[in-house]
C-alpha cells in the first residue's frame, strides 16, 4: 500500500488543522508548472473552497437546531449543551485516525471518505426524527462532525499546495472567508427552516404516546433540512471520487504523531494550548445560547426565527475582524492585539451582562469580531520557537478543540443555576486567560 507524506504545518485561523506537503503540483522559486497542471490546481482550489464554505455552515448549524431542540425535548441549557458535546468531540476522536486514513489512501480518496461520512450522518436525522429520542440526535450529530473532521483534514493542506508556497498564506485567508461565509448563511437559512415552525405547543404538557408523536412531526423540520444537505454532499462525493486521480501525491513514510504530547512540557506551548482550548469552548458556548439570549424579554425580545437570524451577525462578525485584523498584525505585535482583542471581549461580555434592549444584545453579538484574530495568532504564539517540531504542536492543537465540547457545557449548567446572562461569566473567564497569555507571549521566542 503506497503512503504519502505529510507534514503538519500549521493550523488555519478558523481553527482546523493544516498538513503540508510537496509535489509536483507545487511551484518554487524558479519553477514553473505546465498550463495543464496550473489549470487543474485551480479546479481544485474551488474544490477545497467550496469545502470550507460546506463546513464551514454545516457546524455553524448546531446554533440553530439548540433551541430547537430545547424546545422539543424541555431540556435545561446544560443537556441541551450536549449538541455541542457531541459535534465537537470528534475533534478530539477523529484527528490522528483522520490522519492515518490520509496516509494510507492520499488526500482525495480521503476527502471522498468525509463526505461519506457526512452524508451518513445527516440521513441519521431520519431515523432521530422518527424515534423522537434526543439521544439519537446526538450520535447523528457526532457521525457527521466526524465526517467534518475528515474533511478539514484534508481541506487546509490542499489549500496549501496548490500553488507557490509564497502565496499560500493568502490563499489559505481567501479560503477561511468562504468558512466564514458559510458559517454567515447557514444559520440565517437554517433559522427561517427550523426556527421558523417552532412549535406553539408546550411540550412539557404531553407525555406517552401524544409527546413520541409530537416529537415526531416536529422534529420533521429538522430531519428534511438535513436531507437536502445529505443529497447535496452526496453528489459533491460523486465528483470528487471521479476527480480523485487528478492530485500527484509523493510516497513516502508517515510521520509520529504520538510523540507531540512531550511538547506539553514546554510551558509556552501548554499555554497556547490551553487557550487554543479555551478559545473555542468560549466561541461556541457563545454562540450555543445567543438564540436564547436574544428571545429574552430583558434583550431583545424576538421570536426564535428572528433571533436566529441575528446569529449571523456574530459569526460574519468574525469574517470581517480577519480583514482588520490582517493589517493590525502587520503593526502591531501578535501578542499584544491578541490581549487588545480579548479585552475588548471581555468588555462586551461585561456590557451585555448588566445592561438591557439593544445594548446588551448588539453587545453580544459583537464579540464575534472580537474572535476573528484570536485561533491563527494563539496557534503561532504557542508554536513560535518549536521548529522542526512545528508539525507535532499542530496536531496537539487540533485536538485542543475538544473545548468546545466541554466549555458550553459549563456554561449551561451556570444557565441553569442563574440564567444566561449570569452564564456569561464562563466565556469571560476563558478570553481572561487568552489575554493572560497574549500578554505574557507578546515578546519574541
Amino acid at each position: 500500500m503506497i503512503r504519502h507524506r505529510q507534514s503538519v504545518d500549521g493550523l488555519a485561523a478558523n481553527g482546523y488543522v493544516k498538513w503540508g506537503w510537496r509535489n509536483k503540483m507545487t511551484m518554487s522559486s524558479g519553477v514553473r508548472t505546465s498550463p495543464g497542471e496550473a489549470t487543474r490546481a485551480d479546479n481544485l482550489r474551488i474544490f477545497v473552497f467550496g469545502l470550507f464554505f460546506i463546513f464551514g455552515g454545516i457546524t455553524s448549524l448546531n446554533d440553530v437546531i439548540i433551541p430547537k431542540l430545547k424546545s422539543l425535548f424541555t431540556l435545561t441549557y446544560a443537556d441541551v449543551m450536549l449538541v455541542q458535546s457531541a459535534f465537537f468531540a470528534a475533534y478530539f476522536v477523529i484527528s490522528l485516525p483522520a490522519a492515518a486514513i490520509v496516509e494510507r489512501l492520499g488526500y482525495m480518496r480521503t476527502a471522498v471518505v468525509g463526505l461519506v461520512a457526512m452524508t451518513i450522518g445527516c440521513l441519521l436525522f431520519v431515523p432521530a426524527s422518527s424515534s423522537g429520542v434526543f439521544g439519537m440526535f446526538l450520535f447523528a450529530l457526532f457521525v457527521l462532525a466526524s465526517g467534518i473532521t475528515i474533511v478539514q483534514v484534508v481541506a487546509n493542506p490542499l489549500i496549501s499546495m496548490l500553488g507557490a508556497p509564497a502565496t499560500a498564506s493568502s490563499r489559505l485567508t481567501f479560503a477561511q472567508a468562504f468558512n466564514s461565509l458559510g458559517t454567515t448563511i447557514f444559520p440565517y437559512v437554517g433559522s427561517q427552516l427550523i426556527l421558523g415552525s417552532l412549535a406553539s405547543t408546550d411540550a412539557s404538557q404531553l407525555s406517552g404516546a401524544a409527546l413520541v408523536a409530537f416529537r415526531s412531526v416536529e422534529t420533521r423540520v429538522v430531519e428534511q433540512t438535513y436531507l437536502g444537505l445529505a443529497l447535496a454532499l452526496l453528489i459533491v462525493a460523486v465528483v470528487v471520487w471521479f476527480q480523485r486521480n487528478r492530485l500527484k501525491e509523493s510516497p513516502v513514510v508517515p510521520g509520529r504523531l504520538i510523540q507531540a504530547f512531550t511538547l506539553l512540557a514546554r510551558p509556552r506551548f501548554a499555554f497556547g494550548a490551553l487557550c487554543i482550548f479555551l478559545y473555542v469552548g468560549a466561541e461556541v458556548s457563545i454562540g450555543s445560547v445567543l438564540v436564547n439570549y436574544l428571545m429574552q424579554g430583558s434583550v431583545l425580545g424576538l421570536s426564535p426565527e428572528a433571533a436566529g437570524e441575528h446569529v449571523p451577525y456574530y459569526w460574519g462578525g468574525a469574517m470581517v475582524g480577519r480583514f482588520i485584523g490582517a493589517y493590525l498584525l502587520r503593526v502591531f505585535s501578535p501578542g499584544k492585539v491578541l490581549a487588545g482583542a480579548t479585552g475588548a471581549a471581555i468588555l462586551l461580555i461585561v456590557v451585555s451582562a448588566n445592561t438591557i434592549g439593544l445594548a446588551s444584545g448588539w453587545a453580544l453579538l459583537a464579540v464575534g469580531l472580537c474572535n476573528s484574530i484570536m485561533f491563527p495568532t494563539i496557534f503561532s504564539l504557542a508554536c513560535a520557537g518549536l521548529g522542526v517540531r512545528s508539525a507535532e504542536g499542530s496536531g496537539i492543537i487540533c485536538m485542543a478543540i475538544v473545548g468546545g465540547a466541554i466549555v458550553p457545557l459549563i456554561t449551561g449548567h451556570v444557565a441553569d443555576l442563574d440564567g444566561l446572562k449570569l452564564a456569561l461569566v464562563v466565556p469571560a473567564v476563558c478570553y481572561a486567560v487568552i489575554l493572560g497569555f497574549g500578554w505574557y507571549a507578546r515578546r519574541p521566542v
